[in-house]
């Protein structure tokens, strides 16, 4: 998997991101000093399949509050969901999912599933009520059926793009 450097990222954000160890990362990229990493530049990240060999994206709409599921440039479903509040928006960018945790406890229901992004995930809910509202941490928050079937049909990898 290639991630492209955004502005303000550092090598070692981009390892907190993708929960990987910063020398593996060096290791899988021998041409960069890692002390100097130019906006634009691609860095390998190692253990995450190419996102073109997977057939799935999800696209999130924060305004809206759906996530679609696309498969082969299909919509094949559209969820509601609960997005980020004043002071805790929801990410906008690209995305991949990195790993899959079922039954996390608390207020993220009965399935997280983590972003490229440190501390942001799509999960369940303890609080059906909240969907289609802006009031998580940033999160995008499911209803718990629906964030278990989506889990079990996207492989790590998935790309997601939040966009406004």
């Amino acid at each position: 998997m290639v991630h492209v450097v955004k502005p303000g990222e550092s090598l070692n954000q981009i390892a907190i991101d993708y929960r990987k160890p910063l020398n593996e990362i060096i290791r899988a990229n021998p041409s960069i000093n890692p002390n100097v990493i130019t906006v634009g530049q691609s860095i390998v990240i190692p253990g995450f399949p190419s996102s073109s060999l997977i057939p799935y994206r999800i696209e999130v709409s924060i305004n809206n509050r759906w996530l679609r599921l696309i498969k082969d440039g299909v919509i094949q479903k559209q969820y509601p969901i609960a997005v980020g509040r004043i002071l805790h928006e929801t990410p906008i960018g690209t995305y991949i999912i990195i790993n899959k945790a079922p039954n996390p406890g608390g207020p993220f229901g009965t399935m997280w599933m983590s972003l490229s992004k440190q501390h942001y995930g799509i999960h369940g809910t303890n609080n059906p009520s909240s969907i289609g509202q802006a009031v998580s941490k940033g999160c995008i928050r499911m209803y718990n059926r629906d964030v278990e079937e989506l889990a079990q049909l996207v492989p790590i990898g998935t790309p997601v793009r939040i966009q406004p």
